[in-house]
């Protein structure tokens, strides 16, 4: 299988197409990406320095030290994390370290059997698309002509200075000591459970919180490469640990963040699922009712249009992109975005870094807590009763075999219905798959992913009863594309 960089980097099944030697073959494309005279190079940068972390899957650690000990070999200062690390806390560590790039070795929330690799830009966020593209002219290149990676010993590489080990939390926790008001938490503090689903995000919280007086009790902390068997995705089906944790009196609510920590997820006194459509429709009203911020919203086409309603309501901008953080942070770059994210959870807001931040927007989430003096279930009612109703469910159909995107998004666009639901379709979006948008401002959204074989339907509506009109439909007819 060749290598190839997807929404989000690359990633493989680890001991199939993940392994040590095709790993330091991506580090030394990246060195040379890196080096060449295509990548963005400013003065500000340290143009021979980068940044590596990894999460907790199994080798992480060693295949970290891989690419650590190729990147060394091709004459880069490697910063290596000591320990397993959130993923935006590293990319913060690229920008704040003014390094010129960084790699993470996570698969993120897919399958234990899966790792990976995310390039980092000098930005502090996911490398752009033309840079990922670069990398893989390099595989492909260095492959053609038979030149395998540089490699020098760790050990006469730490002697050397090339590799230094570094702990990336006490910068990023200053960092965000900036944009969480811990003043209004330690007046108000919370009693909650975290879940951090066996993943980098695992002790971030707590710690932060450490003097505030909020009690937290931590579930799925420990290091477990397997993740229990469960994928490290934050959504419902996933949060039985969560949710038994909660209804066991062992706190109010729960927040939950992904493998890498780069997505946020929440549940409600209840035992309800507060997803991120939720979590980010409440940060945006928190950020401009309550704290007075200015900015437009970005968010992807798999995203809900609570946010579109809010966008008009504060008269700012509001902007659509394919799915992929990466899609979010180039607008964040040129405008002035208050808030941007995705469906998936990965979401960042003015003044932080171009990247999905699950324990910011953790932390953001009990800040608004404190302030209303309410409950999770209570602000999501009024919430919904504001800019709702939103019902949301996603349907994922494995695939036996690659999707051409392009000949499903012609196929689907000419035999576009004329309704669904009882609801005429007024207008068809090809940004990102298709997705069809009703006259109740309901939607629907078949696309292929871009990080494993999967068909992924999408469908909000104003009742449960359009959600399964629409995802009916919609299985039926991603079946006949397949």
């Amino acid at each position: 299988m060749p290598i190839h960089f997807g929404t989000d980097g690359w990633r493989a099944v680890i001991s199939d197409s993940f392994t040590f030697g095709n790993l330091r073959m991506v580090s030394q494309a990246i060195a040379d990406a890196v080096a060449s005279e295509h990548w963005d190079k400013t003065d500000s940068v340290d143009a021979n320095k980068i940044i590596v972390g990894y999460d907790t899957r199994f080798l992480s650690d060693r295949f970290a030290g891989e690419v650590a000990r190729v990147l060394a070999a091709n004459g880069f200062t490697v910063l290596l994390a000591q320990s397993d690390s959130p993923t935006p806390a590293i990319s913060y560590a690229v920008k704040n370290n003014n390094a010129i790039a960084g790699v993470m070795i996570t698969a993120s929330h897919n399958a234990p059997r899966y790792n990976g690799v995310k390039l980092k830009g000098a930005f502090g966020g996911s490398a752009l698309p033309e840079q990922c593209r670069r990398v893989e002219v390099y595989i492909n290149d260095n492959e053609e002509q038979a030149r395998g990676p540089n490699l020098m010993d760790f050990a006469k590489a730490r002697e050397a200075g090339l590799i230094q080990k570094f702990n990336p939390l006490p910068t990023y926790f200053d960092h965000l000591r900036t944009l969480i008001n811990t003043d209004v938490i330690a007046e108000n503090p919370q009693r909650f459970v975290v879940d951090a689903m066996y993943g980098s995000g695992r002790g971030v919280i707590k710690a932060f919180l450490q003097g505030t007086g909020c009690e937290i009790h931590e579930i799925r902390g420990e290091m477990n490469p397997g993740f229990g068997g469960v994928h490290p995705e934050p959504i419902a089906k996933n949060l039985g640990a969560l949710s038994s944790a909660v209804s066991s009196g062992l706190g109010n609510f729960g927040v939950v963040t992904d493998g890498d920590a780069d997505r946020i997820g929440a549940m409600d006194e209840r035992g309800n699922f507060v997803d991120p459509h939720k979590i980010m429709a409440l940060s945006l009203k928190y950020l401009v009712e309550k704290r007075g911020m200015k900015g437009a919203v970005v968010r992807t086409v798999s995203t809900t249009r609570m946010l579109d309603r809010l966008a008009k309501r504060y008269g700012v901008n509001i902007y659509e992109t394919p799915v992929g953080f990466n899609h979010i942070a180039d607008i964040m770059m040129n405008e002035d975005v208050l808030i941007g994210g995705e469906e998936s959870g990965g979401i960042s807001f003015k003044g932080h870094i171009p990247e999905g931040d699950g324990p910011i927007m953790g932390l953001l989430l009990v800040e608004m807590l404190a302030e209303s003096g309410k409950s999770l279930g209570e602000m999501v009612d009024d919430l919904l009763e504001d800019v709702g109703p939103a019902h949301y469910e996603r349907v994922d159909m494995r695939l036996s075999r690659p999707i051409a995107k392009a000949e499903m998004t012609e196929f689907l666009t000419k035999n576009a219905p004329a309704e669904i639901g009882g609801e005429k379709v007024s207008e068809i979006s090809q940004r990102d798959g298709v997705k069809y948008i009703m006259s109740d401002d309901s939607w629907l959204l078949i696309r292929p992913s871009g990080t494993e074989p999967v068909l992924r339907v999408y469908a909000e509506g104003r009742t449960q009863e359009m959600v399964k009109a629409l995802l009916g439909y919609g299985k039926s007819v991603a079946e006949s594309v397949v």
